[in-house]
């Protein structure tokens, strides 16, 4: 996964420099020499690359790795039974992510664990999520939060939001579907009220915001981090305006970016839209994470009017209908540099992989550059 791995292995080979006219050589080397260096490049060959990079040393030891799960919406009907193709999806996820080598320093969730804020759902979730033997890291969603209003993710899994450090790297974790007062008292219950928040493109329903107190926090919590450290904020949420009717908007988001804009490097992961989909605003790089349950299509692309959706180097097309893990997936991400890479892992297509390109000053599509080579990641039917 990591190149300067793969080149370092390479490295150890080159090293002996063989001139293929001559079959000798270049450089003068002892048998003992020879057969020692031999015996290291073989070594190196069968080591995974996780280990090959411990044994040559690492450059920059705050480099870190990890995995991303969002979106699960996992749904109740009725005693023990939820749909079965969210279960699916949570936990091909889980598993993969066990199986990562080498091992994440930490596992993300994005958000929208249940579908309907139930606790018979964010307990289905939390067990299936208990598989994992990685910590994680847990963003709040709006069909998380909208039932009882955070009430039971604060009992069961934790704070809606916090800060923490880790090898060098500020991470920030927002709760960023909050939405006004008016909105949230004017139902009749809180089955109501959560059932208007889940539908994509309810007329009824209301724009998310982070919240002045939120922000202020925000200001506070970044006052102790010098501009040279990398920043990470996570938020389920785009933390800029997209599509206002399908809810693909915050409404302070100008007001967090303004937060934001002292750093020289700054990430935001978000979950939400179920989509490849990524950004450059000023300073700050926005990256979307898949879904494992299933995909949304651009707003550009399905309904044709105008939107915030980047032109993009290509547009993930809505998914394939008979294929029930068709465009979902999750990340793992690479921390280099202060930087984020972002390996999506997509279960019916050919995984993206996006990375900050330092003389451009964005995120690019390291897969789909050239004209000829930009195909479709997906078919219709």
């Amino acid at each position: 996964m990591k190149t300067k791995n793969k080149k370092a292995a390479e490295g150890l080979v080159m090293a002996f420099d063989v001139d293929p006219r001559r079959k000798v050589m270049k450089k003068k080397m002892s048998r003992r020499s020879f057969l020692k260096r031999s015996a290291v490049a073989a070594a190196a060959a069968t080591l995974p690359l996780g280990l090959v990079e411990i044994s040559w040393g690492q450059s920059d030891k705050r480099n870190f790795t990890f995995a991303y799960i969002s979106d699960s919406h996992l749904t109740h009907i009725k005693g023990a039974n939820f749909v079965r193709n969210f279960d699916k999806g949570l936990k091909k996820a889980v598993t993969e992510c066990n199986f990562m080598s080498p091992k994440p320093d930490f596992v993300v969730y994005g958000g929208d664990l249940a579908q309907l804020g139930k606790r018979e759902e964010l307990d289905h979730g939390l067990e299936i999520m208990s598989r994992l033997r990685h910590p994680v890291k847990w963003v709040i969603g709006e069909h998380d939060y909208y039932l009882d209003l955070g009430q039971y993710w604060q009992e069961k899994i934790g704070r809606l939001y916090y800060s923490f450090d880790h090898k060098g790297v500020h991470f920030v974790v927002l709760n960023s579907i909050l939405t006004y007062d008016s909105w949230i008292n004017k139902w009749k219950s809180p089955q109501e009220r959560m059932s208007n928040m889940a539908r994509l493109d309810n007329p009824h329903g209301s724009p998310f915001m982070v919240g002045d107190k939120q922000i202020q926090w925000m200001k506070q919590d970044l006052s102790k981090v010098s501009r040279q450290t990398p920043v990470v904020v996570m938020s389920h949420s785009p933390l800029y305006k997209i599509f206002k009717p399908w809810n693909f908007w915050t409404d302070d988001a100008e007001k967090v970016q303004a937060v934001l804009k002292k750093f020289d490097k700054v990430t935001v992961l978000h979950g939400h839209v179920h989509q490849i989909l990524y950004n450059q605003i000023g300073n700050i790089s926005f990256e979307a994470m898949m879904s494992t349950s299933w995909p949304w299509p651009y707003p550009v692309s399905y309904i044709k009017k105008a939107n915030q959706v980047p032109r993009l180097t290509v547009m993930m097309n809505r998914a394939d209908p008979f294929h029930e893990r068709d465009a979902t997936g999750w990340s793992i991400l690479n921390l280099d540099d202060g930087r984020v890479t972002n390996h999506y892992k997509l279960w019916e297509n050919k995984d993206r992989i996006l990375k900050y390109d330092k003389k451009l000053g964005y995120p690019i599509d390291m897969e789909y550059q050239a004209p000829a080579t930009r195909i479709p990641p997906q078919m219709h039917y």
